[in-house]
């Protein structure tokens, strides 16, 4: 708990009072395993989740059998919330990509508050819009911008959430979640171990010039964090 009472998650800090007193007999904490999965494209969802720590990879996947990020998501989001105010069916695959804490919410009762608190489902509602900015930008980045300049950016919002410059990932994983060639990956990673951005190993990368990673980076960075601010409020992270 912070020192407002609240979980560590950025909406359950912003919600109103009157809102997550509602909310709060509701809400369970968990540990969210690396590689669990919490929602599968097509099929009914049983909870939300508020992550404290750690981070979700919300993925969609292609007709060849493969698979790409569209949105990380972590301390500053919400995971099927949208779901659970539309119809309960997750649209996109959501699985663990960082462990960390998450206070969880059965969809009825995420329904049952909704419907009783303005404030919290127009937090949800801007939360889906911000996410799908989010997606909407990693798709506009995935089209145009260079492997280098995905790379970094994907590494500077997984520091993000995870507050910490150490993420234990192999170039494998990466690659699968940017939706390019492990080799293509592991390029751009030697090369930005040359500079001294990072320091990468068989399952980690270490990152090193935080300074030089944003330079690095492409504007698509900035924008989601933008978008972020302007749709929920605020930013808890970089």
């Amino acid at each position: 708990m912070t020192a407002s009472g609240r979980p560590p998650n950025q909406l359950l800090q912003l919600l109103d009072v009157a809102g997550f007193d509602l909310l709060r007999p509701h809400l369970a904490t968990i540990e969210m395993v690396r590689k669990s999965v919490l929602g599968e494209a097509g099929t009914a969802l049983r909870y939300v989740y508020f992550p404290h720590g750690g981070s979700v990879s919300i993925t969609v996947g292609l007709s060849e059998g493969q698979m790409i990020e569209v949105a990380m998501l972590g301390r500053d989001s919400v995971v099927g919330g949208g779901a659970a105010l539309a119809d309960g069916i997750a649209p996109t695959d959501a699985a663990v990509l960082f462990p960390g804490a998450a206070s969880t919410l059965e969809i009825a009762a995420c329904r049952a508050v909704a419907a009783a608190s303005a404030p919290f489902r127009e937090l949800i509602v801007r939360h889906e819009q911000s996410l799908l900015a989010h997606a909407q930008q990693s798709l506009l980045c995935n089209t145009l911008h260079p492997v280098e300049a995905r790379l970094a950016r994907w590494l500077l919002r997984a520091r993000d959430l995870s507050d910490s410059e150490v993420l234990p990932l192999t170039q494998e994983a990466l690659a699968q979640m940017m939706g390019v060639r492990r080799n293509a990956v592991s390029l751009v990673a030697h090369a930005l171990q040359r500079a001294g951005i990072i320091h990468y190993s068989r399952a980690q990368i270490e990152i090193l010039d935080l300074r030089a990673l944003e330079k690095t980076s492409c504007d698509c960075y900035a924008a989601v964090k933008a978008q972020h601010l302007r749709l929920v409020g605020a930013v808890p992270w970089g």
